[in-house]
């Protein structure tokens, strides 16, 4: 089963032979709200939405710490950026309410809103400068490249840990693996895998800034190194690879073009001839336009992150719910996450904008239902519509589920 991947196999971090197992909550690990109140000492972030403006006028002053290139900065190691963090779940209960679903599980929302600020106080981590509290780097979510869970079931009353690192680096980004793990009969047994790509910038979020140099220590670390530098390229290759840039291959042509023969009507009288514009649906299957949902956010304040603009985990959160939402009703039966791919963060999503989210199916294979989360901003004063997000999130429902059928090209 799918849910099995991971759960036989070794922790795919280098660093992960260092977790030992153990019956409760470690003191010594920080827990998740450590984490972003770090994460505010690191950036000096206002914990007043009215001190916002001036907290961001005295970030411009760490101009004059950032480097000129990247071999100024002192190399890294990837165990300089490894962090455990603890959950505590089970031994703090008046934490888990905020993870509760109706199923008595957890929240998996919750879960990507840890992982997005774990990720990034990992990536501060890597980049620390001796003798400065605060940094000049403004570090952001670009793209979350994976997910994947080995886990149908999260439990809200066991303590988990997160443990990551940075695993690769380019000039201004960084890739960071980070793992989660939840306590059972006194081991930690794997839940997920993610990968995140995250992207220094200037102390105004305006310019790339030059990130520390990682070097790796082992020929594991050399191989993870090199998975890294791939992941790159194959995300570069990704992107030129756009319909709107490029044609279908010869075997997309032939799915597309069988999917089509599929809907066409071939019971019509007359000369005998079929009609390409007289379609049908084929038997239990559902078509593609039929099987969408929408929401709407207003971005407050309290959803800032520490350069005071929406917190990517918040995104991620509500595109997640949507998600569920729209495999939940198209399926007819509880779905569960079985991965995350390909998010990609486009553009920051600002106070006070309105967010418009809307959830399609866009591809479904016996229980598996794929659905994408495309998010846009609505500015009312300029009337205009932005792509900020594309999420895409693979769920399996309890029972098998109609196939979705495309109607145009597009």
């Amino acid at each position: 089963s799918a849910y099995r991947l991971c759960i036989m196999r070794k922790l795919p971090s280098v660093l992960a032979r260092t977790l030992t197992s153990g019956t409760s909550a470690s003191p010594g690990f920080p827990d998740m709200s450590e984490v972003r109140s770090k994460l505010r000492d690191i950036v000096g972030a206002s914990t007043n939405w009215r001190d916002h403006v001036q907290a961001m006028q005295e970030r411009k002053a760490l101009h004059t710490l950032l480097a000129k290139q990247q071999e100024d900065l002192p190399p890294r190691r990837m165990k300089d950026s490894y962090l455990e963090v603890i959950l505590p779940l089970g031994s703090q209960p008046e934490i888990r309410e905020k993870y509760l679903n109706v199923h008595n599980s957890v929240r998996f929302g919750r879960i990507l809103e840890d992982l997005d600020s774990l990720g990034v106080l990992i990536c501060y981590t890597h980049t620390k400068q001796e003798m400065q509290q605060r940094s000049p780097l403004s570090i952001v979510t670009a793209l979350v490249d994976k997910i994947n869970l080995c886990q149908k079931i999260i439990h809200p009353d066991c303590d988990i840990k997160f443990t990551g690192n940075v695993s690769w680096v380019g000039k201004t980004s960084m890739e960071v693996k980070m793992h989660m793990l939840q306590l059972h009969d006194g081991d930690y047994s794997p839940v997920l895998d993610a990968t995140f790509v995250m992207v220094a910038r200037d102390p105004e979020n305006k310019r790339s800034a030059f990130v520390n140099p990682l070097i790796p220590e082992s020929p594991e670390e050399e191989e993870i190194f090199k998975q890294g530098e791939l992941n790159k390229l194959k995300r570069i290759e990704f992107s030129t690879a756009s319909l709107l840039k490029m044609a279908p291959t010869a075997e997309e042509r032939n799915i597309v073009h069988d999917i089509f023969l599929n809907t066409l009507d071939t019971r019509q009288e007359g000369e005998g001839t079929v009609s390409f514009q007289s379609r049908k649906l084929p038997p239990n299957s559902v078509w593609m336009e039929d099987a969408k949902l929408k929401g709407l956010q207003i971005c407050h304040p309290e959803e800032r992150n520490i350069f005071n603009r929406i917190f990517g985990g918040f995104l991620m959160r509500k595109a997640f719910e949507l998600g569920w939402a729209t495999a939940c009703s198209y399926g007819g039966s509880r779905p569960f996450i079985v991965s995350v791919d390909d998010i990609m963060f486009q553009k920051p999503v600002e106070v006070g904008s309105l967010l418009l989210l809307s959830g399609q199916v866009c591809y479904t294979e016996k229980k598996y239902i794929q659905i994408r989360v495309h998010s846009e901003v609505y500015n009312a004063n300029t009337r205009e519509h932005h792509t900020t997000n594309i999420f895409h999130f693979t769920f399996i429902s309890e029972n098998e589920v109609p196939q979705v059928v495309p109607k145009t090209y597009g």
